[in-house]
């Protein structure tokens, strides 16, 4: 799913954030990559959905080589994953419904199809009763779940999720956790987590990468 072989990331080639990092991730695992705050944890996370590109080495995600730049490649990539922030980035003029429709509308979903597939996962996030609902009016961990609901929104490969529990609450945090297992148990997604925190439930059972002063390694 993600191979990784001597990359080397930065910004306007100024100090190496990550250097010759190596690092595999198979189909269908769950894993974390943790670290101090500026580690270069967020600064990978853009690599893997190519938003920034390699300065050194190959990145392979989902079979494409995002070393490369190929517009198409990247399109298709994207329609295979599901990405979520630490700051939601929902858009506040929609709906919650029409947050989660989005990328079905951007790939191109048949209507029927899509308006099912919100009202599942609308019942799915629990959140059914704010589906007319604007993100303003929904607390943080509601959104967070909006976000989710989206990420899952159209059947990825892959999930991408960057500090996803950061700005909530024990409760709001405990639902994402089960909301992303799930994705990875239930539905087969790779799921690979950016976070300062991991749960005790979490830390034993899945791979962890970590990142100290620009180097990767796998922690035992």
């Amino acid at each position: 799913m993600i191979l990784a072989t001597n990359i080397t990331l930065t910004y306007d080639n100024k100090k190496n954030i990550i250097e010759n990092g190596n690092f595999h991730i198979h189909e269908k695992e769950f894993v974390f990559i943790s670290g101090s705050s500026g580690s270069g944890k967020s600064t990978l996370l853009k690599s893997l959905y190519g938003e920034l590109k390699a300065k050194t080495g190959h990145l392979f995600v989902n079979k494409i080589d995002l070393t490369k730049k190929d517009p198409l490649k990247l399109l298709k990539l994207r329609k295979n994953l599901g990405i979520v922030f630490q700051d939601y980035k929902l858009i506040k003029d929609y709906t919650v419904e029409e947050n989660i429709l989005l990328p079905l509308k951007l790939h191109n979903y048949d209507d029927k199809v899509s308006n099912n597939q919100v009202k599942n996962l609308l019942n799915h996030v629990q959140l059914t009763h704010k589906a007319k609902a604007y993100p303003d009016e929904l607390s943080g961990g509601e959104q967070q779940r909006v976000s989710m609901a989206r990420a899952l929104a159209h059947n990825p490969a892959l999930i991408l999720a960057d500090e996803p529990t950061g700005n909530l609450d024990e409760y709001s945090a405990s639902v994402i956790w089960k909301l992303l297992r799930d994705a990875n148990k239930l539905l087969g997604i790779t799921v690979v987590v950016v976070t300062h925190t991991i749960p005790k439930d979490f830390l034993l059972k899945y791979r962890r990468f970590n990142i100290d002063d620009g180097v990767i390694y796998e922690a035992s």
